[in-house]
């Protein structure tokens, strides 16, 4: 994985370069432009930290040595150029993907990790989102490193990412306390939505809790 992005890292560096649009060009794109744009490009970020750093040996807990987390303020801190912008990972996932109001784009997020979204091996394009972010959201469901349902037991456990954007997921998803689900919390509520709007196209069965 390391090693192909070692091998490829002129492509990856004119992609990254080609990512500083100006801002009148930015300013002039439909919703779904912006959105598939930012998408790429913090994947693109994250894939370029990764080669800058090659190998990546940490030795900081809770982390594999090889993880992009051991990156010092891979996250945090390091800037990118992007639309005229000087922007981190973490201003991308915190303050301009908010805007769109579309929770699946977190899950599109290749963050380096276990419980993140995998990395396609095609761009986010405009004219395929929808299609693109529902194949995001199937993954979701299928992965056990994402989502665990224990129907015996009545639980649900997802990933952290759900909880770290629990506004967008709840804004987007949760339907009010109604129905069988009430007295749960609109997180959960939220969640249960979700499944029900997948799993049927996975033609998966759903018993609820």
């Amino acid at each position: 994985y390391y090693g192909a992005i070692k091998a490829e890292r002129g492509r990856l560096d004119r992609y990254v370069a080609s990512l500083d649009v100006s801002p009148a060009t930015y300013d002039g794109w439909s919703r779904d432009q912006k959105l598939s744009f930012w998408i790429n490009a913090y994947n693109a970020f994250v894939l370029q930290s990764v080669a800058n750093h090659y190998p990546i040996r940490g030795k900081a807990a809770g982390y594999p040595a090889n993880s992009v987390r051991q990156i010092p303020g891979v996250f945090e801190r390091t800037k990118h150029r992007a639309a005229g912008r000087s922007v981190t990972l973490d201003d991308i996932e915190k303050t301009i993907l908010p805007e769109f109001k579309e929770p699946r784009a977190y899950l599109a997020l290749g963050r380096g990790a276990l419980g993140s979204g995998r990395l396609r091996s095609e761009a986010f394009t405009a004219d395929r989102l929808e299609e693109q972010l529902t194949a995001v959201s199937d993954d979701f469901v299928r992965r056990r490193q994402m989502l665990v349902i224990d129907r015996p037991q009545g639980t649900m456990s997802v990933t952290p990412i759900v909880s770290w954007r629990e506004a967008e997921f709840v804004a987007a998803y949760d339907p009010g306390a109604e129905g069988p689900f009430a007295q749960r919390s609109p997180l959960k509520r939220a969640m249960v939505a979700f499944l029900r709007w997948a799993l049927p196209r996975l033609r998966l069965r759903w018993h609820g809790f």
